[in-house]
């Protein structure tokens, strides 16, 4: 029988390729996803679509409301930058967010009798948030492995994966079809229109289509601005 691994799961291409790679290393992914007030709320309904045709032994979704906190331009009245990717932490940072949402997979984990958690988080394509490092990622884990029941009666021992930390976004893209990958149920835009179509401008729409372009593959979605800006 497949172990278990939770699998935080936005809908998103890096999620979702984690997915892929859970499964492919002989895991029975259960996937994790969280509605918490997110202006690209379109995400979770992919998610919530998609997670059975992913191969999830079940689909979690966690709801709260992050709009409370505000601080981030994915949660509170923020304009979401069209200018490109820049180099500081940009104002689509949600204060602490991976702390939150590697708290919660740790629970239910810990719950499923399960020791590994992946997270598509990303050192090298990524948008400058400070909660995607490696330290940080091994931070969490040596806390998750005190913190703990399971680890305190010595049934096992946590392993945050991140099996996309060190890869280009284009290096995701080719893993993930080498593994069966349809990047046409993903969405990964931050500020979608009404229809729920990505913008092709905002920071997220920018890495993937560089990602895209970068691995000579044509992105599978459609854009609201044609063709999308890589």
């Amino acid at each position: 029988m497949p172990k278990k691994a939770v699998v935080l799961y936005s809908g998103g291409l890096d999620s979702t390729t984690c997915m892929a790679i859970a499964r492919a290393e002989g895991f029975s992914p259960y996937a994790m996803s969280f509605s918490y007030g997110q202006r690209h709320s379109v995400e979770l309904d992919q998610a919530r679509l998609h997670a059975p045709m992913l191969g999830a032994g079940e689909h979690l979704v966690v709801d709260f409301d992050y709009r409370r906190i505000g601080g981030s331009a994915l949660t509170a009245d923020i304009a979401v930058p069209k200018e490109g990717v820049g180099k500081d932490i940009p104002v689509t940072y949600v204060p602490a967010r991976n702390t939150v949402f590697l708290s919660f997979a740790l629970g239910w984990a810990e719950v499923l009798g399960a020791f590994d958690i992946f997270i598509g988080v990303n050192a090298l394509d990524y948008s400058g948030y400070p909660d995607c490092r490696p330290e940080y990622i091994a931070a969490f884990e040596t806390m998750a492995n005190l913190a703990t029941r399971a680890t305190s009666e010595g049934h096992g021992r946590f392993r945050i994966r991140t099996p996309l930390i060190n890869l280009t976004k284009a290096e995701i893209i080719r893993q993930g079809l080498s593994l069966g990958v349809n990047y046409g149920l993903t969405h990964s835009c931050y500020d979608p229109g009404p229809a729920g179509l990505a913008c092709g401008v905002c920071d997220s729409c920018r890495l993937r289509l560089k990602g895209f372009a970068e691995a000579g593959i044509n992105d599978p979605i459609c854009y609201a601005v044609s063709g999308g800006t890589p």
